[in-house]
Formats: structure tokens, C-alpha cells, sequence
């Protein structure tokens, strides 16, 4: 009865509002379409590469006859590992220290917050060309695991900035009052009771790093190569798993094969999300 009574309340000031009643209307239409969209992709991928998944695609050693994606499992773990290590925090500390420490209106801060703004912008393959040229040729480190994962790093500084800026404005400023009453300084300040109230707000920003890392091409391709084998270091060359995707399906005589290392790359973010939410959970209860 009193779910009825709330219906009937609701369709009443929709009939006198019926403005609120066409935007609920749009709202739950863009969900349903997100939804549908986000199904029918994740459907399409699980239906077309499921059945392809045979052992011989996880040999060790990649051949013509087996498409291994194993080497460029290994790749990509390597790779995504060496991005997040720099990356995160050079981009995290140059948060703090934009909102925490840098005085408000300062012109020097807001150069570097133009500046984050215009590279978060600037297509991939354009970082690819930059790391080809400096990293590859300049330095004369050739194609190699290290060149991608610096290129990377760069590519997703700036998001992870901006989401940690983000995420440490959202404190409120009475937690950081309220440290400074205790006594507190403002390094333990910052470390003890913005950052763990931060935490979420920063996992957003790496998880999504962690998405344009795995699932980028053009950039990898000009630093790190394409070369199906496991590293012996991180100055081998090597291709992850969609640079192989894109290999096999260019080629198209292994689009049963790319089907399949598709599968394995959604369960691969998939998994690395999962870990990465784990892990800032236990650090946030630590701190």
C-alpha cells in the first residue's frame, strides 16, 4: 500500500510537472542504451572468442602454427607494471603538492595545470612518434619493454594528476583542521588523513590508466615493438596482447585467434582492476 500511495504521488507531480517526467524519461532511456550497448559488446567478444581458446594459443614459445599469446601476456604484465611505478607517483605527488602546498593563484601552478589539460589530449600516436624518437633513437635504446612503459608513463601522467587533484580537493577542509588542532604538522597532515580520505578518488584514476595502458597500440608499436617472444629484460622488444590482437586480425588469416585474445584481454583488465582494488582497500585500512 505505501509503495501505491509514493507511485501515485509521483505520477501526480509528474502530471503537474511534466518537464521532471520527459527528462526521468531520457535518463533511464541513455542508461538502457549504455547498458544494452556495454552487454551486446561484452556478449559479441564472450561468444566469438570463448570457443577459441585452445591450449596451444598459452605455449611458451610463439610460432606461426600455434599464434601463442603467452609471450605477450608476459609483455603486458611487464609493461603495465613499469607504467604504474612511475607514473603514479610522479602523478600523485604533483597533486599534493598543486593542492596542498602551492599557494592559490599562483601563475607557475596554473602553467602546469594548462599543461596536463593540453597532453591528456593529445592522441597516442603522437606519444608514439616521441618515444620513437627519443626514447628508440636518441637514447639508442631500440625497441624495448622499458622505451613503451616510459612512453606510457607519460601518456598517463596526466590523468592520473588530475584524478588525484580531484579526489584531494574533495576532503574536507575540517579534516585538515581538525589534524592541525591535534597538533599535527602538515607532512603528517597530508600522508595520515587526506591521502587514506583520498583513496577511492585515486583508484579511479589508476584503474582507468590501467585500461589505456592494456589496450593501447599505436604507441607501443613505435617503442616497444612487435615481437612475439618473452623478454629476457626490460630491454627487450616485445608486443602485448593488443598489439598481437592487432597483428593477428591485420593479417586475416587469425581472426579466430584475435577472438580469442580478446577474451583474454577483458579478463586481464578485469582481473588487474580486482587486484588494484584490493590492494588500495588494505592500504587505506593501514593508513
Amino acid at each position: 500500500m505505501h509503495n501505491d500511495h509514493n507511485l501515485r504521488q509521483k505520477l501526480r507531480e509528474y502530471k503537474r510537472t511534466p518537464g521532471s517526467f520527459i527528462l526521468m524519461l531520457l535518463v533511464m532511456l541513455c542508461a538502457a542504451v549504455t547498458f544494452a550497448v556495454l552487454f551486446f559488446l561484452i556478449a559479441y567478444i564472450l561468444i566469438n572468442g570463448v570457443p577459441n581458446l585452445k591450449p596451444e594459443l598459452f605455449a611458451w614459445t610463439y610460432t606461426s602454427e600455434n599464434a601463442s599469446m603467452m609471450p605477450s601476456i608476459i609483455n603486458t604484465l611487464v609493461i603495465t607494471f613499469l607504467s604504474l611505478l612511475i607514473a603514479v607517483p610522479l602523478g600523485i605527488f604533483s597533486a599534493i603538492y598543486l593542492v596542498e602546498y602551492a599557494k592559490r593563484g599562483n601563475k607557475f601552478v596554473e602553467i602546469i595545470r594548462l599543461t596536463t589539460e593540453t597532453l591528456s589530449g593529445i592522441p597516442s600516436i603522437v606519444y608514439g612518434l616521441f618515444g620513437a624518437l627519443f626514447f628508440v633513437t636518441t637514447l639508442k635504446w631500440g625497441y624495448s619493454l622499458l622505451a613503451g612503459a616510459l612512453t606510457l608513463s607519460i601518456m598517463i601522467l596526466p590523468l592520473i594528476m588530475r584524478t588525484t587533484e580531484e579526489a584531494l580537493k574533495s576532503v574536507p577542509d575540517s579534516f585538515r583542521e581538525g589534524s592541525f588542532g591535534l597538533g599535527a604538522g602538515k607532512l603528517r597532515t597530508v600522508f595520515r588523513i587526506v591521502l587514506p580520505s583520498a583513496v577511492p578518488g585515486i583508484l579511479a584514476g589508476v584503474i582507468l590508466s590501467v585500461g589505456r595502458i592494456v589496450g593501447e597500440t599505436a604507441a607501443l608499436i613505435y617503442t616497444a615493438g612487435a615481437v612475439a617472444e618473452v623478454p629476457s629484460s626490460v630491454m627487450s622488444s616485445g608486443s602485448t596482447l593488443a598489439v598481437h590482437m592487432y597483428n593477428l586480425s591485420r593479417e586475416g588469416l587469425y581472426m579466430d585467434q584475435a577472438y580469442a585474445v580478446s577474451v583474454v584481454l577483458l579478463l586481464l583488465v578485469l582481473v588487474i582492476n580486482w587486484i588494484s582494488g584490493t590492494l588500495a582497500k588494505k592500504l587505506a585500512k593501514g593508513m
